[in-house]
C-alpha cells in the first residue's frame, strides 16, 4: 500500500462515513502528509502497513523540537486516526500508536468580549454601507445564537423559523440542531433579507444561502474574519478577537446570567458537556454566587 493511495481512501472515509468537513478532513490529512515527508527527507521507504511505534516516536521527537505541545497533541490525534482507519479496513492489525501519549496540555480559557464591548462593535457598523446590514446581522447573529462560522456561513433561507423563534443549524459532522433567536436579531436579519439581499444578482447555486457577498456568494470563512476584524477595529476594542470569541461570549454570558450547563451544551451543539464545562473556568464570581445561593450551609 502507498501513502498517496492510503491518504486518498482516509480522506473519502472521513468525509463520506464520518461526515466531516472539509477543513477537518484538511487538518487530518496535513498530519499524515508531516510524516510522509519526514519519512522521505531520511530515504525512509516505508509503507503505512510497515511503519513502527518506534519510527513514529522518532518523528514525534524531531516534530517537537519545532511545535508546541498542543500542536504535538493534535497531530499525534491526527495520525492514531489514520491509523485506526487502517484497522477498520484490515489493512493493519495494530495501531503504533497505542503506546504513544501526547504530551498534557492545560486547557485553554476562551476569550470573551462583555455585552458593552459587543453593543460598541454593533452600534458602530456603518448601515450607509451597502455590507453594513448585513455584517451587522452576522455579528449579532453570531453571538446571540453562538454559532461557529462554518454554521454561519452555510445558514440558509430555509433555516429560518422566526415565527416559532427558531433557526436550524447545521454542525459538524452535518448533526442539525434548532437554536432559540431572540426578537432584535430576527429583525436585523430581516432588514438585511428583505431590502439588501433581495437586491444582489444571487448565483443559481447560492439561491437558498442567506449571507452573500457582492457577487451573490456564499461567503468564505476568511471574509467573515475580516469582517469581524474590522468592526472590532472600528469600535476601538483593542484585543485580538475573532468570529470564536461571540460563541464563547455566547456560552459565558448564558451561564453567568444562570442558564443551565446542559442547555448550553444543547445550543453550542457540543457532543460531550465536558466540551461545554470549560466556562464554567472563566468566571469563578459566578460559582461563588450558586455556592452562596444554593448551599444550605452558607
Amino acid at each position: 500500500m502507498k501513502w498517496n493511495a492510503a491518504l486518498k481512501d482516509f480522506a473519502l472515509y472521513l468525509k463520506i462515513e464520518r461526515g466531516m468537513s472539509v477543513h477537518t478532513v484538511n487538518n487530518y490529512t496535513f498530519d499524515v502528509k508531516k510524516l510522509v515527508q519526514y519519512l522521505e527527507a531520511n530515504a525512509m521507504t516505508l509503507s503505512p502497513l510497515e511503519i513502527t511505534t518506534e519510527d513514529i516516536q522518532n518523528f514525534i521527537y524531531e516534530m517537537a523540537k519545532e511545535i508546541n505541545p498542543r500542536t504535538q497533541s493534535r497531530l499525534i490525534s491526527g495520525l492514531r486516526s489514520f491509523f485506526d482507519y487502517l484497522i477498520f479496513e484490515n489493512y493493519r492489525s495494530s495501531n503504533p500508536l497505542e503506546r504513544i501519549e501526547a504530551p498534557k496540555i492545560g486547557r485553554k480559557l476562551p476569550d470573551t468580549l462583555s455585552v458593552k464591548d459587543i453593543d460598541s462593535i454593533v452600534d458602530t457598523i456603518d448601515l450607509s454601507r451597502p455590507q453594513g446590514e448585513r455584517n451587522r446581522a452576522i455579528i449579532e447573529l453570531l453571538y446571540s445564537c453562538g454559532l461557529r462560522v462554518s454554521e454561519l456561513t452555510a445558514l440558509k433561507v430555509s433555516d429560518l423559523f422566526f415565527e416559532e423563534g427558531f433557526i436550524k443549524v447545521t454542525g459538524k459532522g452535518n448533526k442539525q440542531r434548532f437554536v432559540p433567536i431572540g426578537p432584535q436579531t430576527q429583525n436585523y436579519i430581516n432588514l438585511y433579507k428583505n431590502y439588501v439581499r433581495v437586491q444582489i444578482k444571487i448565483a443559481p447555486a447560492f439561491i437558498d444561502t442567506l449571507f452573500l457577498n457582492r457577487r451573490g456568494k456564499q461567503l468564505s470563512r476568511a471574509m467573515i474574519f475580516t469582517i469581524v476584524k474590522n468592526a472590532a477595529a472600528e469600535a476601538g476594542i483593542q484585543k485580538k478577537i475573532s468570529p470564536h470569541t461571540f460563541r464563547h461570549s455566547f456560552a459565558t454570558h448564558l451561564l453567568e446570567n444562570g442558564a443551565d450547563l446542559r442547555a448550553i451544551q444543547m445550543m453550542l451543539g457540543h457532543e460531550s458537556i465536558t466540551t461545554t464545562e470549560i466556562y464554567m473556568h472563566v468566571d469563578k464570581s459566578h460559582l461563588k454566587d450558586v455556592m452562596l445561593k444554593f448551599h444550605p450551609r452558607t
